[in-house]
């Protein structure tokens, strides 16, 4: 009897995020895919981990664990806000070792852009301040941001996230992936207008879409989503 080997899905989460993020995905995928969500230390399943700053650090974490994964299928990456930003990377070192997924799929992210010098840092801010970014940005829960004994778990997890996207603001600056870029966002993100920045970063097919919602638009389009993953091959 022939068993079946399900294509892979590797999802990388937002900042604040671990491998329960993506779980509105799960049902509407995973009978595609072999629907794999992965998590960086400090978090979740890897709690007991040291909390990574740097994004080589990141992105080499995510390359081991898609490596460790892999079952020869072809596979498909996902990356949401800070998941998109630390995709990129990871799909150009999967590049070299010849092992490149069909697609990379950005969600909620307008691409590496030079930062304004007048950008907030936001892992360096004081706790008021803190609070009041992530309101802006929305995602956490007000309990979270509420409750003190709540906020003093998880805010090192969200600082240290910032801390790797902003510590190193470009360092995507000349890479250019083969792989399929497709870029989805919701039309309320303040840098929407700019989804087309990905273009710059695959010389592989290009194509956006964007959708009503704000940074957090994925949680109202379920299916949506699921066919844009379920059409790349």
């Amino acid at each position: 009897m022939y068993s079946y080997i399900k294509k892979q899905l590797f999802l990388l989460h937002f900042a604040g995020g671990n491998s329960y993020s993506y779980n509105f995905l799960k049902e509407s995928l995973s009978n595609s895919f072999e629907f794999i969500p992965l998590e960086l230390p400090g978090r979740g399943k890897r709690f007991q981990e040291e909390l990574l700053t740097t994004k080589d650090e990141a992105v080499n974490d995510y390359v081991h664990q898609i490596q460790m994964h892999r079952n020869n299928q072809p596979f498909i990456i996902f990356g949401h806000s800070m998941g998109a930003t630390l995709g990129l990377s990871v799909t150009k070192k999967l590049e070299e070792i010849n092992d490149s997924p069909e697609c990379l799929i950005v969600s909620g992210n307008s691409g590496p852009q030079k930062r304004d010098e007048e950008a907030t840092v936001r892992y360096t801010l004081n706790d008021k301040d803190f609070k009041e970014e992530l309101r802006d940005l929305g995602g956490v829960p007000e309990e979270i941001l509420t409750n003190e004994e709540l906020y003093e778990f998880f805010s090192p997890i969200i600082r240290s996230d910032f801390e790797i996207l902003e510590k190193d603001v470009f360092s995507e600056k000349g890479v250019i992936i083969k792989t399929p870029i497709v870029a989805i966002m919701g039309y309320e993100e303040d840098t929407s207008d700019e989804i087309e920045n990905w273009r710059k970063f695959t010389s592989g097919t290009f194509t956006f879409q964007r959708m009503t919602g704000n940074h957090f638009f994925i949680y109202n389009h379920v299916d949506t989503i699921s066919t844009i993953v379920k059409q790349i091959h």
